[in-house]
């Protein structure tokens, strides 16, 4: 979750008063507070552009009519927050994200105007290679080098350990973005860019043993509006068999098996959910330890979508894909959820839909 105060969180289940703001980044250096009306964020882990937004502004001057105003209008940046007024003089705003403006459209006389963006992997994804393409090195450099090719400025935190990687060539046309969770992957790491608009490099977390970041509960005092349980074999797979092999740096083939040893797991590969291995490979990978990172990393991905939950709750704009979440249903069942997708408006009142995978009971 994005850091917020002490008060942030339990202020949101109290009437207050929500404030919004979106900031205009033109491409002729203007920042500017953009009147806004409405509009939403949406968070999809799942998504190669992680969020995208919509936002409705009164502001008819956002539409170019001149070869100048488009200049200056597509490119721009948008960067929106969500927060509380704490109606003591004091404000506390939680970021949703820095997003690349893709479209405005509107009345140009009357108005609204609404405006479309995605997060900042879409510049490097949207960036094709125009000649092949190679990466080598370590994880760190690696994908450091494959995000300033397009964003010279950008800022990239990595929170797991590097490693060095086997050399690797992409084609002309491939996709960067996807170059980078490939590289990413040898680290058992993913790569996204957070509500900072920082490219973040880092671990999913794990369900069972990180603590839960928010209470979603049903009754008086708590956030939770309604919600739904359900579990699906659609696209689970239990096992992993993770291989890499590099005949360009001469390093032999080598592989990890990774497979859900829990007894108590729905999808327990020696359970009756029987044996549903999936298969990654990579010429980066060129250890057995980096074979077993992304084999974890990518069973993590495949077997969460067994148990799913979806609900809606109070706004949190601080919330963040792969936080766990306490949910106390009206029945008292309690259980534990890890965040996968959720929508933040940006008016007040009404919920927050929030999709989650992984489910389990909470003693």
């Amino acid at each position: 979750m994005y850091p917020v105060s002490a008060r942030f969180l339990p202020r949101l289940a109290e009437p207050h008063r929500v404030i919004t703001e979106v900031l205009l980044f033109r491409t002729d250096g203007a920042v500017a507070a953009l009147r806004h009306t409405g509009g939403s964020v949406s968070v999809d882990s799942k998504q190669q552009t992680r969020r995208t937004c919509t936002v409705a502004s009164p502001d008819v001057s956002m539409i170019p009519t001149t070869p100048t105003d488009s200049l200056a209008t597509y490119g721009a940046r948008l960067r929106i927050s969500r927060g509380v007024d704490y109606g003591d003089g004091t404000q506390e705003l939680a970021p949703l994200g820095v997003f690349r403006v893709d479209g405005v459209d509107g009345d140009p006389t009357f108005g609204p105007v609404t405006l479309t963006g995605r997060s900042l992997e879409c510049v490097v994804a949207d960036d094709r290679f125009t000649e092949p393409y190679r990466a080598t090195g370590t994880v760190y450099s690696a994908i450091a080098a494959l995000i300033a090719r397009s964003i010279p400025d950008a800022e990239v935190m990595f929170l797991v350990a590097d490693t060095a990687i086997g050399s690797r060539t992409w084609d002309v046309e491939g996709d960067p973005w996807a170059a980078v969770q490939e590289v990413a992957a040898a680290a058992g790491a993913e790569a996204f860019c957070n509500a900072d608009g920082v490219f973040v490099v880092a671990e999913l977390p794990d369900l069972l043993s990180t603590q839960p970041a928010w209470t979603v509960a049903a009754g008086e005092g708590g956030v939770y509006i309604e919600g739904k349980r359900g579990m699906s074999a659609a696209g689970v797979f239990n096992a992993v068999l993770a291989r890499g092999e590099n005949a360009a740096d001469g390093v032999p083939p080598v592989q990890s098996f990774v497979k859900d040893d829990d007894p108590g797991s729905p999808t327990y590969w020696d359970g009756p959910f029987g044996h549903r291995p999936m298969f990654y490979s990579s010429s980066t990978l060129t250890s057995v330890g980096a074979c077993r990172l992304a084999a974890e990393l990518k069973l993590r991905a495949a077997r969460a979508p067994n148990a799913t939950g979806d609900f809606s709750a109070l706004v949190n704009p601080a919330l963040e894909p792969g936080d766990v979440l306490r949910v106390v249903h009206p029945d008292g069942l309690r259980e534990l959820h890890q965040v996968a997708s959720f929508t933040v408006p940006l008016e007040p009142g009404g919920g927050m839909p929030v999709g989650t995978i992984a489910a389990k009971e909470d003693a």
